[in-house]
Order: structure tokens, then C-alpha cells, then sequence
């Protein structure tokens, strides 16, 4: 099996480390179009093979997509950051012809992989990939709704403590600070509902906490995050990959579920061999199902710039 992660840069880079070290796949391609980063990058994580025993085979291209032939994922982390002074239509103008270009030199060389679309804005780039290259829905998958709820594990094991690893919780909606939905109610630690853990004022907390998870790194790091990003990056691919049918929140297109359609938004996927293999209808209470309809307008108003720039 073989993986390409299209962008060398901290995300890319390590969700290319943690596919590497957990041996997802035999071959692993990292490209970027800055002269020799990828080649730089494939080679160091290369030499770490033997201080953390994995044989995964890691070669690094300048812009080169005939090496990624054979692709069975590709994960597309490529695109410019939002910089102070610049407007969405100008991050979104610029980060579509980069996606678009990604995708489609993917798919020369390999017509059947599977994308996972981590650029920003994320709900954005997921719905252009869809409907400029003409791939079936099951196809196109944003991995932002794994990130959220990794945070939102986070923050109620801050808040209780109890291990991240015995929380199911989830976020569903865009993939934004005033989009995402964390669903609280929902939330449980082995079982136990969190609002028999905490009370409904921590349980606020956590959720605005999850809410403004990114822009609280990037206040503390001075960029935006990375190691969360490429780690749910890499999930989402082993989930694919080892066919696990892992049910992991993903931005991926509607047709009717959540009373949406022609939207790529977060809601739980069942992860496979064949991509989405299940799109999971929870049932949402009246006001869950207000604030999912207001993340889906929100989006779509993004949505609609691509439509004004004519880039699709």
C-alpha cells in the first residue's frame, strides 16, 4: 500500500512521521514544490527507521507526482496559512488553484486514491475537490472533524480527569472556531455521560474551550498547530488504509443526511477500504439541529465565494 502526503511543511511533515512510525502503509511520498524539502524531509525521517524500528520506505519529490504513482491515499496539506490583513476571498482564490492543482496531478498517476483534504478552509477545499474533479462522494474526504474532536477529548479530560482514551466525544459542523458544534450531551468516559462527571457550567467551558482550540495555539505558538493536525491527518488515513471501519468525524459531501445537501460538512463517517463506507445520522436535538443548520449556512456563505471567483 502506498500513501502520498502532498505539502512538506510541519503539518505534512508530521503526518507523514506518525504514518511512518506506525508502519500504515510499505511506501510513503512526501512532496512539496519548494526545491529539495521533501527529499530533506523524507530523508531525515528515514534515518529515524532504526532508532524506532519501522521499514516504511520514504522518498521525497520536488513537484514530481510521477513517483506518487500508485497511490492508494493522498493527503493534501498544501496551501498558504491566513496572514494578518488578508481577506477570506484571498486565502480561499489562492489555496483552490493550489488544491485544484494538487488533486488533479494526483489523479494522473493515480485515478483511484482516495483524497484526504487537511487545507484551509477546510469544509471549502473538501466541497471544490468534490466538485471540480468529478470523484464519486465516498472519495473526498476533510479531515477536520477528527481534530476538533480530538480537542474536545481533550478539554473534558482537563476538566475531569480521565483519560483521553476512554472518552468518546464528538464535534460535528464546519471546521471553524464559530461552526463547530461539540456535542456535550453526548460525550461519555467509559460510558458514563460527562454531564453525571460535570457540571453544565464546566461542561460550557469545555465546549467554548474545544470551539477556540485552534486559535488558542496559534496565540501560544505565534503559527497554527500541527503536531494535533497531522497526527488526526494520519488517523484518518490508517483508518482507510487497515480498512479498521473506525467511525471518525469527517468533512464529507451531504445529499439530504442532517437535512443538508450540496455541502461538505463534519458529521461520523464509517472509515474503510472504500473511503466513506457510511455517513451516521445521530439523532440531534431541536437546538443541536439549529446550530448545525447555522454551521451549514456559514459554509455555504464560503462556499459561495468560490462561485463568485468563478473557480468552479
Amino acid at each position: 500500500m502506498k500513501v502520498t502526503v502532498v505539502g512538506a511543511g510541519a503539518v505534512g511533515a508530521t503526518c507523514a512521521d506518525n504514518i511512518a512510525r506506525k508502519e500504515i502503509v510499505d511506501e510513503l511520498v512526501i512532496v512539496d514544490i519548494k526545491e529539495g524539502v521533501a527529499e530533506g524531509k523524507a530523508l531525515d525521517l528515514t534515518q529515524t527507521s532504526s532508532l524506532l524500528g519501522f521499514d516504511t520506505k520514504i522518498t521525497g519529490s520536488t513537484n514530481d507526482y510521477s513517483k506518487t504513482a500508485g497511490t492508494n491515499v493522498a493527503v493534501i496539506t498544501s496551501g498558504i496559512p491566513r496572514k494578518p490583513g488578508m481577506t477570506r476571498e484571498e486565502l480561499i482564490e489562492i489555496n483552490a488553484g493550489i488544491v485544484k492543482d494538487v488533486a488533479s496531478n494526483i489523479l494522473k498517476y493515480s485515478p483511484d486514491a482516495i483524497l484526504v483534504v487537511i487545507s484551509n478552509p477546510m469544509d471549502t477545499m473538501t466541497y471544490l475537490a468534490l466538485k471540480s474533479l468529478g470523484l464519486p462522494k465516498n472519495r473526498i474526504i476533510g479531515m477536520g472533524g477528527a481534530l476538533d474532536s480530538s480537542r474536545f477529548k481533550t478539554y473534558l479530560s482537563l476538566a475531569s480527569g480521565a483519560s483521553q482514551n476512554d472518552i468518546q466525544a464528538t464535534v460535528i459542523g464546519g471546521h471553524g472556531d464559530t461552526t463547530m458544534i461539540p456535542l456535550t450531551r453526548l460525550a461519555t468516559s467509559q460510558g458514563v455521560p460527562f454531564s453525571k462527571i460535570l457540571s453544565a457550567d464546566e461542561l460550557e467551558k469545555v465546549a467554548a474551550d474545544t470551539m477556540v482550540g485552534g486559535a488558542t495555539l496559534t496565540k501560544l505558538l505565534g503559527t497554527s498547530a500541527w503536531y494535533a493536525p497531522g497526527a488526526a491527518g494520519a488517523a484518518v488515513v490508517e483508518s482507510i488504509i487497515r480498512n479498521e471501519k473506525k467511525v471518525i468525524p469527517c468533512s464529507v459531501y451531504l445529499e439530504g443526511e442532517y437535512g443538508e445537501s450540496d455541502i461538505c460538512i463534519g458529521v461520523p463517517v464509517v472509515l474503510g477500504k472504500n473511503g466513506i463506507e457510511k455517513i451516521i445520522e445521530l439523532e440531534l436535538t431541536d437546538g443541536e439541529k439549529a446550530k448545525f443548520k447555522a454551521s451549514a449556512e456559514a459554509v455555504r456563505n464560503m462556499n459561495n465565494v468560490l462561485h463568485e471567483m468563478n473557480v468552479l
